[in-house]
């Protein structure tokens, strides 16, 4: 890695552990380098919490103000974000709708600085009965909503506020039947086993998923974007901070019988060398992870995931530019990318790179429309 690379995981791991950093043996940093960086990862918030911290050199002011600003509207769109999910939430109940709050808003409470976080989509886990109860609320609402995949139980809306309010039936991985039975396990031990956690999000309680369960879905979601479209680091400091905030809650046993029911064991020791080794997630916090297992190849492996990681950028981000405005253009490129992904994790867990590759085409999910897509909306309202 270069300087620049280098001081921008510094200043990373020091706004994500909120510890003092120091950036003097890094020379001659470009800090438009690190802000293009932090927003191809969107952790604008992070790095700006880490510049609080570093103590041996002076930050240009002009990349210090920008910065802050950059924050400030990340802190703002937070701040309407909560206040849609409190009037959506308390919308739903009083329509007999009940739901889970997943990723997004109910992670973010698990960082020193919630406001911070880059904020996303609103996504919304529901039981089957729920599910069609809340179409029949929102889409009234909805200004536009994108196709439904009912085999999914997936539908995206966005409403007048502006915000992306999506709905889920599962959290299907789309790679494996043995993970998706995994994350419905997860999913019905919070339906009908009332393992839920809650945020108090001003005088709304917003129920999220139970920590145990919690990350089953936001590894398994990694995993997902990982292998067919392209992860950033905001995702994986999410998984990070959701061990850490949960480190004395969670049901170890559990959750490695959840790992291994679901077969990826592999990738979650690969993924752990990688926060450990680059986002200086304590080892101490990080659940099944032993530094001397394997350590020569796991170390390896958080190698080419960061390379892959910092080549796609938060949800393929950096890859976006090179899809053709031609829809079937845009699909066969993306389809050759998604192989090329494929093929090219083979190096790091080749029997899994196949299988799911596999389960994913047999599914004929290598021609339908990218559901996680906002540039067309296929269906006006």
């Amino acid at each position: 890695m270069d300087n620049n690379t280098l001081a921008f995981f510094e200043l990373l791991r020091a706004g994500l552990w909120e510890k003092e950093t120091r950036l003097s043996q890094y020379s001659g940093i470009d800090y438009s380098a690190i802000m293009k960086m932090a927003e191809e990862q969107s952790v604008v918030g992070l790095i700006t919490a880490g510049l609080e911290h570093v103590r041996d050199v002076k930050i240009p002011q002009a990349w210090t103000l920008r910065f802050i600003g950059s924050t400030l509207q990340i802190e703002q769109q937070n701040k309407a974000m909560n206040g849609f999910v409190a009037q959506l939430i308390e919308l739903l109940r009083k329509r007999d709708v009940y739901t889970l709050l997943v990723k997004g808003q109910g992670i973010a409470q698990c960082y020193e600085k919630p406001l911070w976080r880059t904020s996303g989509d609103v996504d919304l886990l529901l039981s089957d009965t729920n599910y069609e109860k809340a179409k029949e609320v929102l889409l009234p609402l909805a200004i536009e909503a994108d196709t439904e995949f009912k085999s999914l139980r997936h539908l995206a809306l966005t409403m007048k506020e502006g915000f992306v309010v999506e709905l889920h039936g599962a959290l299907h991985s789309r790679l494996s039947g043995r993970m998706d039975r995994v994350i419905d396990k997860a999913q019905q031990d919070g339906f009908y086993n009332g393992n839920v956690r809650s945020w108090n999000n001003g005088r709304t309680t917003v129920f999220l998923p139970s920590p145990d369960n919690d990350v089953i879905f936001v590894f398994t979601h990694i995993l997902k974007h990982f292998y067919i479209e392209g992860i950033g680091l905001r995702q994986i400091c999410d998984w990070c901070r959701l061990m850490w905030t949960y480190r004395d809650e969670l049901d170890l046993q559990k959750l490695e019988s959840g790992i291994k029911e679901a077969g990826l064991m592999s990738e979650w020791k690969a993924f752990a060398a990688f926060a450990v080794k680059y986002l200086g997630m304590p080892e101490e916090a990080m659940p099944l992870f032993n530094k001397n297992d394997n350590r020569k190849a796991n170390s390896k492996k958080a190698d080419r995931i960061l390379n892959f990681v910092l080549e796609t950028g938060n949800f393929g981000h950096n890859r976006q530019h090179k899809h053709s405005d031609n829809f079937f253009v845009g699909k066969i490129q993306g389809a050759c990318f998604k192989l090329r992904d494929f093929i090219r994790h083979a190096r790091l867990f080749p029997l899994d790179s196949v299988k799911f590759f596999l389960h994913y085409a047999m599914n004929g999910v290598t021609v339908a429309k990218d559901i996680s897509s906002r540039k067309t909306r296929s269906l006006k309202i």
